[in-house]
Order: structure tokens, then C-alpha cells, then sequence
């Protein structure tokens, strides 16, 4: 049985293949199958993750457990966060006050100062600098807060991209982000440049080329990358 053709059931009970409600169970919870194999799963005894077969893959049990990523999974135990590998092992000695999940094999995380950062998947700083709060990486950057209260964007050595700050701040997807200063939100490329003048009250990433953007006059437009208002909706 492959698990990507393990389906979730809708409220997250139960998993089905082909129609069939598979291992004959009704979960308290429970999260989709992610690579290697695995799923998140809570009951009467606590949170573990299963394998296609429906069975534990250790005897440990969690107060809660997510999916797998990059081969590593985020479980809380108490007020203690941290990663297991796909052998069921912690994958460092470290121990955090919250975990996302690994991206490009890096992941933010937070100490118990709340300070944000990202880790390695052995559990090592990646840089030295912490900041208010820190995004996961798509595309080699993540997006920053500042404890000027400003965005910025890093590489993957923690390194900013450009010199700019804004009041908010989006990932880079198809080469431009979403950017906010004090006249509001508006697209930028990588040199945190904008690519057209005006501002709106709220944008989205480009898709194939438009992006859907609210103006505050209260209407719903779609733009394409020179600023050009395509359609009004």
C-alpha cells in the first residue's frame, strides 16, 4: 500500500484507502500520512505517529505529535518541543519552547527566552543572530522580524538579502514577495524594490502571472506584475 494514497478523513478521525476505512479505527486525532511513510495520530493513551500498517512506530507517548518533514517530526512533551528523526530517535539534544516543522532541511524554532531562529536538522543555530520571530525558508529565504519591529529577508546563512525593512512581509514566491509600508501592501523583487507604484490594503502572491489585490476603496481587483489592473471582481 503506497500512504500517499491514504486519504485523511474529513474531521480527522479516521484513514481510508480506496473507500474502506482502514485499521478498523476511530482516532481522537489525527494528521495526514507524510513521508517516509508515517502518520500523527492521538488517542486514549496520547499522541504517536503510525506506520501504512496502522501500528506504532514506538512505544513513547507525546502530549502532541505532527507530520514528518524532511524526515524529522515536531512532538511536544510537557512544556518541552523538540524532533524526532524517521527512527524514532531525537534528532539532537536540544530542547525548545516551540518547533515549526523543517523546510529545505532548516527550521525555525524558539527558546524559552522566545527568542526565534532557525536549526539544522541536528538541532544547530544556523547563525548567531536571534530575532522577534522568524518564518520558515521557501526558495533559500524566510522572512525575519527585527527588535526594531521591522521584516527583513535572510539567505540561508542568516545573511539579509537587502538593505530594506518593512512593516510586514511575505516569502518570496515566483520571485517577487509581499511587502507593507506605512502606505500599505505592494510587491517587491528581491533587491526589495516594488514593482509599481500604488499601494492596496491587501494582496496575494502572483499566480501564473496575476495576483488578486484589495484596494481601500473596498473593491477586489486582479493585477498583473507591472501593477495593471486586469479585471475588477
Amino acid at each position: 500500500m503506497n500512504w500517499q494514497d491514504i486519504k485523511i478523513s474529513p474531521d480527522n478521525k479516521s484513514f481510508w484507502y480506496k473507500g474502506k476505512m482502514l485499521f478498523d479505527r476511530i482516532f481522537i486525532d489525527a494528521l495526514k500520512f507524510h513521508s517516509p511513510g508515517f502518520a500523527a495520530v492521538q488517542d486514549d493513551e496520547g499522541s504517536y505517529h503510525i506506520d501504512t500498517d496502522g501500528k506504532a512506530i514506538y512505544v513513547e507517548r507525546y502530549d502532541r505529535t505532527f507530520g514528518f518533514y524532511c524526515n524529522r517530526a515536531t512532538v511536544v512533551k510537557g512544556k518541552d518541543w523538540f524532533h524526532l528523526t524517521e527512527k524514532s530517535e531525537k534528532a539532537y539534544s536540544q530542547i525548545f519552547s516551540w518547533c515549526g516543522n523543517y523546510q529545505e532541511s532548516l527550521c525555525t524554532v524558539r527558546d524559552n527566552s522566545n527568542r526565534y531562529f532557525h536549526i539544522d536538522l541536528w538541532g544547530s543555530e544556523i547563525y548567531t543572530q536571534k530575532f522577534i520571530y522568524a518564518g520558515d525558508y521557501k526558495d533559500g529565504f524566510a522572512c525575519v522580524r527585527l527588535h526594531n519591529g521591522f521584516y527583513k529577508h535572510i539567505d540561508i546563512k542568516g545573511n539579509f538579502l537587502n538593505n530594506k525593512e518593512f512593516y510586514d512581509l511575505g516569502v518570496f514566491h515566483k520571485n517577487f514577495a509581499a511587502a507593507k509600508d506605512q502606505k500599505g501592501w505592494f510587491h517587491i523583487d528581491k533587491n526589495g524594490n516594488p514593482i509599481y507604484s500604488q499601494r492596496y490594503q491587501a494582496i496575494e502572491p502572483f499566480y501564473n502571472g496575476f495576483a488578486v489585490a484589495d484596494t481601500f476603496e473596498g473593491k477586489k481587483q486582479i493585477i498583473d506584475e507591472q501593477g495593471k489592473t486586469i479585471l475588477v471582481l
